[in-house]
């Protein structure tokens, strides 16, 4: 198994001294920006972008989002993030189908790169987005019996499958908060396992997940 770290970018770690000096100093809080237009991003207005070049997510205030809803918008390089969920409650996995995965974790995210034209896999670790380069096979057998598969727009959305006690979870979802939790993991992961709280956001992050999924027909495609 081929694996390597992914996500958004950032700019890289700052020199130490520098460092301890940002805790030592009291921070004033920025005004989030949009990172197409510079426009100040007010509370509630806040959307992600798929940078399709980069391999990145930008922050993009209501205005440039919608605009790059539309089909072919800057050459299609910029992509809207949805906000749908969608939940699929009959999705069914073999103890052997999610072995073929070779995913050492209880949870994993897929979604379809355009540009290679293939389903890509990760899952949260210490280390952040780790790939899993799959076989075909592999995930055709973890999600092709899932109605929310042929629903899944490229790039900007992803599913989301847990598998916990024999049980398996599988939602159509936001890529963004996909990354969003694993940086949280990141942040809270002990121990081999990731430890009692990791575990204890974990659950509350699919908690949240579950309440706003809802059935495939209730909502339209973006």
């Amino acid at each position: 198994m081929s694996v390597r770290q992914a996500g958004p970018q950032r700019p890289g770690a700052a020199p130490a001294t520098r460092g301890l000096r940002r805790f030592a100093t009291p921070r004033t809080p920025q005004q989030e920006r949009c990172e197409l237009c510079g426009v100040p991003v007010a509370d509630g207005g806040h959307r992600h972008l798929v940078d399709t070049e980069k391999r990145s997510l930008a922050c993009a205030c209501t205005p440039c989002a919608l605009l790059f809803q539309q089909p072919g918008a800057a050459g299609g390089r910029f992509r809207t993030v949805p906000d749908r969920y969608l939940a699929d409650p009959d999705h069914h996995l073999e103890d052997g189908a999610w072995e073929l995965l070779q995913i050492p974790v209880g949870v994993a995210f897929f979604f379809r790169n355009a540009a290679l034209d293939r389903l890509v896999a990760f899952y949260p670790s210490p280390a952040g987005a780790t790939e899993s380069e799959l076989e075909p096979s592999a995930w055709q057998a973890a999600l092709g019996g899932s109605r929310l598969a042929d629903l899944l727009e490229p790039d900007v959305e992803a599913l989301l499958l847990r598998r916990s006690e024999g049980r398996a979870e599988c939602y159509l979802v936001p890529i963004d908060i996909c990354y969003e939790l694993v940086g949280r993991m990141r942040l809270l992961w002990q121990g081999f396992d990731g430890g009692a709280e990791a575990r204890a956001d974990l659950q509350a992050f699919f908690e949240h997940v579950g309440r706003r999924a809802k059935a495939p027909g209730e909502v339209r495609r973006p």
